[in-house]
């Protein structure tokens, strides 16, 4: 059995800074806790905590800390994506992301590959009404677009009864079929990254 270290960053799209509670930020640390099982470690980023300037470079400039987190990003082996569900769309703050992400197609290593080759994305997904599988598509392509792989089953998520107002950090426990997706997840994100770590993408 391959026990390659890896390293993981999950950066939480809530709206609402800390100490807010937010069942995006205990999804992804779920998630966090699963990948270890996988020998990963690693951190959580909760981005409405730090100033992240719109924008589709690299480095917007002075107060822009994404070039902080970029750096978290390519130090990782795997980037995971934590994200509420608003009026049917990942939250803006997810948005934002994608957006920074988008620069990482100008950057690119002697060999002409993406820096983000070899990396591997995963999504996590909670909302109110139904939509999941909406946001995950909606991320997984831009995610895919910008370099990273997805291994199969790389979201995990939980949407509540429609019309309800029960979130899902209220639950008394986390429903099995959530955390066993949750473990399917990171089974097979931890492999895919392993696989890449030790047979890169060619350059093209």
């Amino acid at each position: 059995m391959d026990t390659t270290p890896l390293r993981a960053v999950a950066l939480v799209c809530t709206l609402s800074p800390s100490p807010a509670p937010s069942s995006s930020q205990l999804l992804a640390e779920q998630t966090m806790a699963a990948l270890g099982e996988h020998g990963v470690t690693g951190k959580t980023i909760r981005i409405a905590d730090r100033n992240v300037l719109p924008g589709v470079k690299t480095d917007m400039g002075e107060g822009d800390e994404w070039p902080e987190i970029r750096d978290t990003i390519l130090g990782s082996d795997i980037l995971v994506l934590s994200t509420p569900i608003w009026l049917g769309h990942p939250s803006s703050i997810a948005q934002r992301v994608l957006e920074r992400l988008d620069a990482e197609l100008s950057e690119t290593d002697e060999e002409g590959r993406l820096l983000t080759y070899g990396k591997v994305a995963a999504v996590c997904v909670v909302g109110n009404e139904d939509g999941a599988h909406k946001s995950s598509a909606d991320l997984f392509q831009g995610l895919n677009d910008v370099g990273f792989s997805l291994a199969p089953g790389a979201v995990t998520y939980w949407v509540g009864e429609a019309m309800q107002g029960t979130d899902f950090q209220d639950l008394d426990k986390t429903p099995e079929a959530t955390a066993r997706t949750t473990a399917t997840l990171a089974a097979n994100t931890a492999h895919l990254a392993r696989r890449l770590k030790a047979a890169p993408y060619p350059p093209s």
